[in-house]
């Protein structure tokens, strides 16, 4: 697969077949593109507003972690974006309930951040944007879920948190939301050029799209959608169970807006939060340490994470607070 041309029929049906799998797994109906691009997440967050903003339009933004607030950055050197809702003066300890955001229905789009990683957020639904075309970066709990694809205009995620390997971004957007983008754009910064091209316009990430279309079929092997929600409810029920019994470990998230993919918590001191790390990295559970914006300890439990693993965690985090409590 690496040696061949993107041209060739073995790649082509490569591709087609992913995005086929993608449409069955999650139900997307036949009005929405589905796209495989590059540059991650982070240039979705230029791409959107140079794509969907109208000539002298607007966009509300839901700012509820880092990736949130730098998606606004990059939004407002393009046009007017607006924050409408916020939740930074709470350490981004919860996502805004629907009452507190204040939405312009004249608005071309509403973005938000399914899941916030650092923080260890994640919304429990979709907030409510009436008739305004909803944009989602989905990148840290896509497919973690059934997903009604009908509530959004657009949906991106980077995949190496939940689809495969780095290197390649699943694009979803509606029909009718293609005619917004000027003529005046870069060609590879027009989603029109993607689509056409049928995500080959330019050489794609052709390995990474090979392992996400290896991981869709995973995920209907696994029983689709729903089954993958009961597995990850179940893997972050046993970690919070955990959090929720200990006055040693504290976790950093409110329960109503508790991540189902990032566990993050705090102990006592800094001094004991390096202490587990580097105790936890020699049982064989690494990447433990927290978002230096944070600090504490940061669980990440993704869809291919087993439970087993959450156990093994659970049973080192009993032993440690036996020790150190």
């Amino acid at each position: 697969m690496l040696e061949m041309s993107h041209r060739s029929k073995p790649v082509q049906g490569m591709i087609e077949s992913a995005e086929e799998d993608i449409r069955k797994l999650a139900g997307i109906p036949d009005n929405y593109h589905i796209l495989f691009l590059q540059g991650g997440a982070s240039l979705q967050f230029s791409m959107v507003p140079m794509n969907l903003l109208t000539p002298d339009g607007k966009a509300d933004h839901i700012v509820t972690g880092n990736f949130a607030r730098l998606a606004l950055q990059d939004a407002q050197k393009i046009g007017d974006i607006r924050v409408a809702g916020s939740t930074e003066e709470r350490n981004f300890d919860r996502v805004p309930n629907q009452d507190e955001l204040h939405l312009d229905p004249e608005a071309d789009y509403v973005h938000f951040t399914g899941n916030n990683t650092i923080y260890g957020t994640e919304w429990p639904t979709e907030p409510d944007v009436g008739s305004v075309p909803l944009v989602a970066d989905l990148s840290s709990n896509i497919f973690s879920k059934p997903i009604d694809v009908t509530r959004y205009g657009l949906i991106y995620a980077g995949a190496q948190k939940n689809l495969g390997a780095a290197g390649v971004t699943l694009v979803m957007i509606r029909d009718d939301l293609l005619s917004r983008s000027p003529e005046s754009l870069p060609v590879m910064l027009n989603y029109n050029t993607h689509c056409k091209g049928h995500s080959a316009y330019n050489t794609p990430p052709v390995f990474s799209i090979y392992i996400l279309g290896l991981v869709v079929k995973w995920l209907a092997e696994q029983g689709g959608l729903e089954h993958m929600e009961l597995l990850n409810e179940d893997k972050a029920r046993l970690l919070y169970d955990e959090l929720d019994s200990s006055e040693f470990y504290r976790g950093h998230a409110l329960p109503e807006n508790r991540s189902r993919m990032n566990v993050t918590f705090r102990l006592p001191s800094p001094e004991l939060e390096t202490q587990f790390a580097n105790e936890s990295t020699a049982e064989g559970l690494v990447e433990l340490k927290g978002h230096r914006s944070v600090g504490g300890i940061r669980a990440s439990i993704y869809n291919a994470f087993p439970r087993e693993g959450v156990e093994a965690l659970v049973s080192f985090m009993k032993e440690f607070e036996r020790t150190h409590g």
